[in-house]
């Protein structure tokens, strides 16, 4: 694969932010439309009768059953799909599944286990993906961290893999939050006694990273590990960052058109890239709105509380990585009061680093860094 054509294979979380700028005007437009609605409510009922009534029509019945109908029908589709998978290895000693685990707001997720079949494991690591990805791209990770004798949950967002949701959208990432909190505790109930860890990767990282902040979960973890954590994202101008917030609420759905046809590399491996996004269960359409808003905002919010950081925690960061910054993830570790903490810059790779030509280096400098955990313990 020749350069050319890897850099148009995108990451989801990179160049489909930067294009807002480009797509400003109508970005503006949206604004317009919300301040002239906000119009009607204010003016008197004689004076709104002589605005076109197309304005004020609210979409029909009909129309919302259709469009709830095709999402539904979307779901079921992509959770066969989900289910069809391929995660095993017939010679591999460990038992897979998949299963459901419903959210905070009863929303069916969709998830994973991979479990050594020899005995108790010496511990548990919790899988969130990042963003537009699924749970079922971390199989080959998964089969070795099962041969160190570590068992591996998995679970898919809202709007990813085989979950409930819109594909691709996410209208608050507090809620993916909130069910990591949730699927861990149910993790931690059905297993007593066996050491957790939780791994985000990404926008996922931002989501465990977040979680551990909750005393909850703080004293229930042995650690976290982040890889390529999204961490001091920016807007590509500081209007778009101003009004983010109101298209947000005005057309939350709405998706920036063309903000991915030409992106950065996440991987140095031109068949990584290839298969991640010729995988029908990854995301690979324009962002919504609401989901680039929600991953700006979580990524302040954690940028100013690094500082607030107790957890043991190892980061893992590519030096040429394009899509998060990893003097982010530097300063995290610099900044963090955690008194059990590490971290690792791979010079030269790039944003996905558990399929970079490295991977199973990568995967086993993870394993380490639990086994010293538990060595402290």
């Amino acid at each position: 694969m020749s350069t050319a054509e890897m850099e148009q294979l995108t990451s989801g979380a990179s160049n489909r932010i930067i294009p807002l700028l480009k797509t400003l005007r109508t970005v503006l437009l949206f604004v317009h439309t919300f301040f002239l609605s906000l119009l009607l409510f204010i003016l008197p009922r004689r004076r709104r009768r002589g605005i076109s009534e197309s304005l004020l029509d609210a979409p029909s019945s009909k129309k919302r059953k259709s469009a709830w109908k095709r999402e539904e029908e979307d779901t079921l589709r992509r959770r066969a799909l989900a289910e069809c998978y391929s995660t095993g290895d017939g010679h591999c000693p460990y038992r897979s599944a998949t299963f459901l685990f419903f959210g905070g707001r009863n929303n069916a997720l969709f998830c994973r286990s991979w479990v050594p079949v020899s005995g108790t494991p010496r511990g548990i690591l919790i899988i969130i993906h990042g963003l537009n990805e699924h749970s079922g791209r971390y199989a080959d990770f998964a089969r070795q961290l099962t041969s160190c004798n570590f068992g591996v949950y998995a679970m898919d967002w809202i709007g990813h893999g085989g979950s409930d949701g819109l594909h691709g959208y996410v209208p608050a990432l507090d809620y993916v939050v909130a069910d990591t909190v949730a699927f861990l505790e149910k993790i931690r109930l059905e297993n007593p006694g066996v050491p957790c860890f939780l791994f985000g990767h990404s926008t996922g990282g931002a989501v465990v990273l977040k979680a551990a902040y909750s005393p909850q979960i703080e004293g229930v973890v042995e650690g976290i590990v982040l890889t390529s954590p999204a961490l001091r994202v920016k807007p590509a101008h500081p209007i778009v960052g101003a009004v983010a917030p109101i298209v947000s609420l005005v057309a939350p759905k709405f998706q920036f058109k063309g903000a991915n046809k030409r992106g950065i590399p996440v991987s140095r491996d031109p068949a990584a890239l290839v298969a991640k996004y010729s995988d029908p269960l990854v995301y690979t359409g324009p962002i919504r709105v609401r989901t680039g808003y929600e991953i700006l905002r979580i990524s302040t919010h954690l940028t100013r509380n690094f500082k607030f950081v107790s957890v043991p925690f190892f980061v893992l960061h590519g030096t040429a990585d394009r899509v998060t910054d990893p003097l982010a993830s530097q300063d995290l570790y610099n900044e963090a009061a955690s008194e059990f903490k590490d971290i690792k810059l791979y010079d030269g790779f790039l944003h996905d680093l558990l399929f970079e030509p490295e991977r199973e280096e990568i995967a086993q400098d993870i394993i380490n860094w639990m086994e010293k955990r538990l060595h402290r313990i």
